[in-house]
């Protein structure tokens, strides 16, 4: 989702929803067979086949109609739709976008009316959460956990009993790594891979009601300092300084030994990098304990639907178990529901370490209006070898709250 496009589409929102200061009144429903709009961000072929078959699956059975339409841009596309008063009806929403949406009016808030709504994992929920309503329903979930390379682990003389369970640990390892003329740790530099240890020290970046900032505290600096140290140590780097685009590339060539990433990672390696071995484990605790960071969308549905029952019924079937189960079959994603989870682990035993961390991970910043603020924080997040952690916190403690007062 590209950041000029979330622009365009929050002005576009504000055009359609807020116009010269009015809000639009209730959209009168209609009953009967509903010919459904739904806009989806796909991650590719396999993706957009599974929507689309179970889409068609359930118009069959439903005696509703459905059109599911794969975004080339979906936030340029979603933006054009808000601004002619003609959005879809469903659409997918990223958790870290997702309360552009809500704080706009875009979204209906029916997520509560779930048959099943009590079983999303609480992580999620929260992620779709504006100001004490739950709005839309989680589709599916990705977590960080680390990824060791079994090769380069066993030529640093280690084996499964050095896997690092804490930061101490971490550093330990790193070293005996690095002796070896092997680099360590290679992650991504922004805040949606640093983020974690953020957690791990007890630190996040907003309130949890999504309406203070709180960057500027003790444990984030503790948390950045910590990782400053094994940059300049030598014990991680970041994929430009290895000359790759992403952690999962400079993992999948040999050129690290660890690497943070999302389950994502699975497919990425199994399709460029086949041969590499490695194992998959929880990230090591800080010092306020586990946590790792959670990537999740929703199904939104536009508060202009005219089929808002319909769009309910039909997010109610995509996110029923076993149609859960068939998603993470397709294309690799991690159900929503705890209602899933025994029978994901029987097919997927070794996302073990990312299905547990739905019990401890933190989700985006969810608050409006944060998308250059984070987008600065990046920018700091890369030079922090050089930076010092206190000032890039207190920056940006000062862009949130200016954003948070908006």
């Amino acid at each position: 989702m590209g950041r000029a496009g979330l622009r365009a589409f929050a002005a576009a929102c504000l055009l359609a929803l807020a116009a010269c200061g009015d809000t639009p009144g209730p959209v009168p429903q209609r009953t009967g067979p509903a010919a459904l709009q739904v806009l989806i961000g796909s991650s590719g072929a396999a993706e957009t086949k599974a929507v689309t078959d179970a889409a068609a699956a359930w118009a069959k059975a439903s005696g509703n109609s459905v059109t599911v339409i794969p975004a080339q841009d979906l936030d340029q596309q979603l933006g054009q739709a808000f601004a002619g008063s003609s959005p879809p009806d469903v659409f997918y929403v990223d958790a870290a976008r997702f309360a552009d949406f809500a704080s706009v009016g875009a979204l209906e808030p029916y997520a509560d009316r779930l048959p099943a709504a009590d079983t999303f994992y609480g992580t999620l929920r929260q992620a779709f959460t504006y100001q004490g309503r739950f709005y839309c329903a989680p589709k599916d979930f990705a977590t960080l956990a680390l990824q060791i390379n079994e090769d380069l682990w066993a030529q640093a003389g280690l084996t499964a009993a050095d896997v690092p369970r804490d930061w101490a640990q971490l550093t330990a390892v790193a070293g005996r790594i690095a002796a070896r003329g092997i680099t360590p740790l290679v992650l991504g530099d922004t805040v949606e891979r640093i983020g974690a240890l953020l957690v791990q020290a007890g630190g996040w970046l907003i309130s949890p009601n999504g309406r203070q900032a709180t960057a500027d505290s003790p444990q984030n600096a503790a948390a950045l300092r910590y990782l400053q140290e094994l940059l300049r140590a030598g014990l991680a780097r970041y994929p430009g300084d290895v000359d790759t685009g992403w952690a999962g590339e400079a993992f999948g060539r040999g050129l690290a030994a660890m690497t943070i990433e999302g389950n994502w990672i699975r497919g990425a390696l199994a399709g460029d990098y086949p041969d590499v071995r490695y194992t998959v484990h929880e990230l090591p605790a800080g010092p306020a304990g586990k946590g790792t960071l959670s990537f999740t969308t929703c199904w939104g549905i536009s508060a202009r639907s005219p089929y808002q029952q319909q769009a309910i019924d039909f997010v109610t079937a995509m996110t029923a178990v076993d149609q859960q189960l068939a998603f993470a079959s397709a294309y690799g994603v991690m159900p929503s529901v705890t209602t899933a989870r025994d029978r994901y682990l029987q097919a997927y035993p070794a996302d073990r370490a990312f299905l547990d961390g739905a019990a401890y991970a933190q989700g985006p910043v969810n608050a409006p209006g944060m998308e250059t603020v984070m987008s600065d924080f990046d920018t700091q997040l890369s030079g922090l070898a050089v930076r010092d952690p206190q000032a890039i916190l207190r920056r940006l403690q000062k862009n949130m709250t200016a954003a948070l007062r908006d």
